[in-house]
């Protein structure tokens, strides 16, 4: 099997660069000034799991000329839409397109442009970010990737997929209800993007604040409410441990989406909180606090757009 790795960033990166390190038939797909970098001083990990430089195959955008029998999709969802024309050489007939980026709006997107057909399930857990040297540097231990037909179907090509990601040096899952992993992810993301971005805090920050666990409580049942009528409900497991996360007294955790508002980032507000909330407007549900969640961080899209 021969796989591109759109974005050869945190999560491109890392899972690619392990498949390569593994001996799979990687190539990523990055831009001129990346290349440069990687070709320069390798492509470098630095992880709990062991650190690693590789000299993986690169193709420069613009350079695809034949079909890949697997494209694993890793940008960030603000830049799908230029992603798109940059690895659409690389998709045939047969080609599997592994999407791991936030929310669902780019199955949406995915399908419309390159079919059904195409397009399967995927989910990345992973903590990872490039660092000022343009290394990988993954910040916890946790590194699993999740796929599979939106249809939960075992076919011959997933089960040929689920044997080039095994045995690579990250936890891989064949999953029979992708879809719901999912969701479940976007659960997670939005509820700890919320509340951590509105509050501007830490989980432990707003648990000890006057009111904040309740508000934590009812974010999260917003969130989940809307889940349950336009998607997949998650499993009574994923919710409670979910809600334990988010709630734990101390906890310094915060979103990815925190951190890049507090470095003034780009923000994947419309993916993971916009988006949602367009959903639940669309079939009539009342959702106060998303709503004040996104006004906020539209808000800081706007100034930063401004700047």
């Amino acid at each position: 099997m021969r796989l591109l790795v759109v974005g050869a960033g945190a999560t491109g990166g890392y899972f690619g660069g392990r498949l390569a390190q593994a001996g799979r038939d990687v190539t990523f797909l990055v831009r001129p000034q990346r290349a440069a970098l990687i070709a320069a001083q390798g492509l470098q990990i630095i992880s709990p799991h062991g650190d690693v430089t590789l000299q993986p195959q690169l193709a420069v955008t613009g350079s695809i000329a034949a079909p890949y029998d697997a494209v694993l999709l890793a940008v960030k969802a603000y830049s799908l839409e230029a992603a798109l024309e940059d690895f659409a050489p690389a998709v045939g007939p047969d080609t599997m397109i592994i999407p791991v980026l936030n929310g669902m709006r780019h199955m949406d997107v995915l399908t419309a442009r390159f079919g059904a057909q195409a397009v399967v399930g995927g989910v990345c857990k992973v903590a990872a970010t490039i660092d000022g040297e343009g290394r990988i540097l993954q910040l916890a231990g946790f590194q699993e990737l999740i796929y599979g037909e939106r249809d939960g179907t075992a076919s011959s090509r997933m089960q040929a997929l689920d044997t080039f990601m095994k045995n690579a040096g990250f936890t891989a899952l064949l999953s029979p209800d992708v879809e719901r992993e999912m969701w479940e992810k976007w659960i997670l993301l939005a509820s700890m993007g919320g509340v951590t971005c509105l509050m501007r805090g830490t989980i432990g920050d707003i648990v000890a604040a006057p009111g904040g666990l309740d508000f934590t409580h009812r974010f999260i049942n917003e969130v989940v409410t809307v889940a349950s009528h336009v998607g997949k409900a998650p499993s009574p497991g994923f919710l409670k441990a979910a809600t334990a996360m988010l709630t734990e007294k101390g906890s310094p955790q915060a979103s990815s989406m925190y951190r890049d508002l507090q470095n003034g980032a780009p923000i994947e507000a419309d993916q993971i909180i916009g988006d949602l909330l367009a959903r639940a407007q669309s079939t009539g549900i009342a959702t106060p606090l998303l709503a004040a969640a996104y006004a906020s961080l539209a808000i800081y899209q706007s100034r930063q757009k401004a700047a």
